[in-house]
């Protein structure tokens, strides 16, 4: 009698044992966690590069970038499949006020918080070279300015005048620019010039004109007996004009034709006179004069 033994039975039972484990095992994985956006949570770096989140292991969850953690571990474990709920808080990071450089401000407004965009200020006849507003990311505040003091071109020249400035620069906010005239000339205008806040000059040059001596006003006056003749002195940037001179020769030359006549007169007066007492002596004597 041949008895037959059954020797695949143990293999078969073998085999549905493994694939019992192994979907076993697999079904207690955990998916690979995510990030939670509405809530700034991340992975960190290590959780990034897992493959394999296994039962009863642990993931580190981390605030995203511009954020630091106010409370919490971040700790999440892998239970039955899933995640627990991370008890991780996040919120932003504060760049604080930032420091001021010389002649400088800020306006913080908008807060101070990752993010907030601020402006740069400079003081009073200052002005900003570089950016005008300041970022605060979550390394720092970014963003790269200074603040430099105001100029102003260089004033005009005058003329029959000097421009008094020393320095080869340019006049900055606030210093004064002065001017004077030539000798025989008078300045109308502001004799100093200051550089304003904007760049410009709070008045125009001044000019130099020409003086007008008491002796050019008396030129042209025309006197009954002319003691003496003078010159009028000359003025630098103009002489007499021909006017003056000409009434001057017709004054002199009235004044010589009343003196002829005068004497004239007198001369006439005279013989008449001498005449009458000769007529007036010759009838005393009895004779007619001729």
């Amino acid at each position: 009698m041949e008895v037959l033994v059954d020797t695949c039975g143990p293999l078969r039972v073998r085999n549905l044992l493994l694939i019992y484990l192994f979907v076993l095992e697999a079904a207690a994985d955990c998916p690979k966690p995510q990030a939670i956006p509405d809530k700034n949570i991340v992975l960190t770096n290590e959780a990034i590069l897992k493959n394999d989140f296994p039962e009863g292991i642990d993931v580190t969850l981390e605030c995203a970038n511009g954020y630091i953690k106010e409370s919490g571990s971040g700790v999440i474990n892998c239970r039955d499949g899933a995640w627990t709920e991370p008890d991780l808080t996040c919120k932003k990071k504060d760049c604080g006020p930032p420091v001021p450089k010389q002649n400088e401000s800020f306006n913080i407004s908008a807060g101070t918080l990752f993010g907030a965009v601020i402006k740069v200020i400079c003081d009073k006849g200052y002005q900003i070279s570089g950016s005008s507003f300041r970022q605060c990311y979550a390394t720092g505040w970014v963003g790269r300015s200074k603040c430099e003091i105001v100029t102003c071109e260089m004033p005009a020249e005058v003329a029959n005048g000097k421009r008094l400035w020393d320095s080869g620069d340019e006049p900055q906010y606030g210093e004064k620019v002065s001017y004077s005239c030539d000798e025989g000339y008078t300045l109308e205008g502001s004799s100093v010039l200051t550089c304003n806040e904007n760049g410009e000059y709070d008045s125009q040059p001044p000019e130099c004109k020409g003086v007008v001596t008491e002796s050019r006003r008396t030129t042209g006056i025309v006197t009954s007996t002319p003691t003496s003749t003078s010159t009028p002195t000359s003025a630098p940037t103009s002489t007499p004009t021909s006017a003056p001179t000409s009434t001057l020769t017709e004054g002199y030359t009235a004044v010589i034709i009343s003196v002829v006549a005068s004497t004239v007169v007198v001369c006439v007066l005279l013989a008449l006179l001498n005449k009458y007492l000769l007529r007036r002596k010759g009838s005393a004597n009895g004779t007619v004069p001729i």
